[in-house]
């Protein structure tokens, strides 16, 4: 497990959709691979239409739903020239192929929207994929072939690929041929696994959207747009301070200085909260229906007794039962009955994380390495221990971040 281990995840994520037997999906599929993801959602919505008891369908769909979603994102963000050569370039080689030549002037309200829009798209898919009854849906999906329209023009073209994308991402040599052969047979634990993922982005936005970013847009929106609105246009044109490859060092200072945001829209992150909840439920879920399969078909989640599509990857029975037990630690820790040990002081206290979402002050990043930003949430109570998580690493060698990124 390394960082091509994420990358598939990353693109498992931009990529989960529709490829049944029957005729109508098949072409479904063959719209997926040309890029045309709208009429995709299209005629999985006749389908559905056509017989609501259809899960296959309504699997499609809510995988397209989330794919559109991703899309949409990678479009609007494109649009406003994100990320800047000089910053996203080596970062996000995924993201986008060739620099937008005609940005738009982006505002701290555009990028708002942007992320109420990713959220209510991503919440969309959710609620599809929660309708889904039946357990024995497959979905059998090539997804290295399929195309999606990263930088809003229109096309979807080869250079867009996922193969392609996973090979700018992890550095590896991929063919069209690897992508072609490259089969994954999604089956109803990874619809769990699926809603789960919309848990976690929704989470991450969510607390994003429930602090008020707009000095921090105002002041440093120049490291990652090109055309900026904001009261200080100085700052994006003539001399720079400490220039570091195209990078104002100051700016990148300001940005953490200004990591101290207020707090918005509170309910905001009482929804953050219960979608990490929401995203631990559906773990459990997931793992009690892969432990339940008995085939062996190209698993992205295997139980011990399967195969991964993943080369060299395996899944044993004690890293089941130990992620069983880190679930069992996160929901105590969210529910405010574990506190996490506090890095300060005598060892005696812990932060109780429930109240840090559903009790918010002002979130200040350097405060809370300091520890003085987390005084209002200490308590004395049950810790939880370091030796759970030692167990974690010890049982997944070491790599338990990286299993998580794939389990969800």
């Amino acid at each position: 497990m390394d960082c091509r281990m994420i990358a598939v995840v990353v693109l498992s994520l931009v990529s989960f959709a529709v490829a049944q037997t029957t005729q109508p999906a098949d072409r479904v599929d063959e719209l997926l691979t040309a890029g045309d993801l709208k009429a995709a959602e299209a005629q999985l919505e006749k389908m559905l239409k056509a017989d609501a008891k259809d899960d296959h369908a309504r699997f499609g769909l809510g995988t397209v739903q989330v794919l559109r979603a991703v899309e949409n994102l990678f479009q609007t963000l494109h649009s406003y020239g994100f990320p800047k050569p000089s910053i996203g370039g080596p970062l996000l080689p995924a993201m986008l192929f060739t620099p937008n030549a005609e940005p738009k002037t982006v505002a701290a309200e555009d990028v708002r929207r942007m992320l109420v829009a990713w959220t209510e798209q991503l919440a969309r898919a959710e609620k599809t994929l929660s309708e889904i009854r039946n357990t024995d849906v497959k979905m059998p999906l090539h997804f290295g072939l399929i195309r999606l329209d990263l930088n809003g023009d229109g096309k979807a073209e080869e250079r867009e690929a996922l193969w392609r994308v996973y090979g700018a991402v992890s550095g590896d040599r991929i063919e069209q041929s690897d992508a072609a052969g490259f089969l994954i047979v999604f089956d109803a634990a990874d619809v769990e696994w699926l809603r789960g993922y919309c848990d976690l982005l929704m989470a991450m936005t969510e607390f994003a959207l429930a602090h008020d970013g707009g000095e921090l847009f105002d002041r440093t929106a120049q490291l990652f747009f090109p055309k900026v609105k904001t009261p200080y246009p100085f700052l994006c044109e003539g001399q720079r301070v400490f220039d570091f490859y195209g990078i104002d060092i100051v700016d990148a200072v300001a940005f953490v200085h200004l990591l101290n945001l207020p707090v918005a829209e509170p309910a905001r992150l009482k929804a953050s909260l219960e979608h990490l909840q929401a995203m631990t439920s559906q773990s459990r879920k997931m793992w009690k229906l892969a432990m339940a399969e008995t085939d062996d078909d190209h698993e992205w989640i295997p139980n011990p007794k399967q195969h991964c599509v993943i080369p060299e990857v395996r899944v044993t029975l004690e890293m089941v039962d130990q992620w069983q037990a880190f679930l069992d630690e996160a929901d105590a820790i969210l529910a405010g009955k574990k506190l996490v040990p506090f890095w300060r002081g005598a060892g005696d206290l812990g932060v109780n994380v429930r109240r840090v979402f559903l009790e918010p002050k002002r979130f200040d990043l350097v405060l809370w390495v300091q520890g003085s930003a987390a005084a209002p949430y200490l308590e004395k109570g049950p810790l939880t221990k370091r030796e759970t998580w030692d167990r974690l690493m010890r049982v997944f060698e070491g790599n338990f971040i990286g299993f998580a990124f794939w389990f969800n």
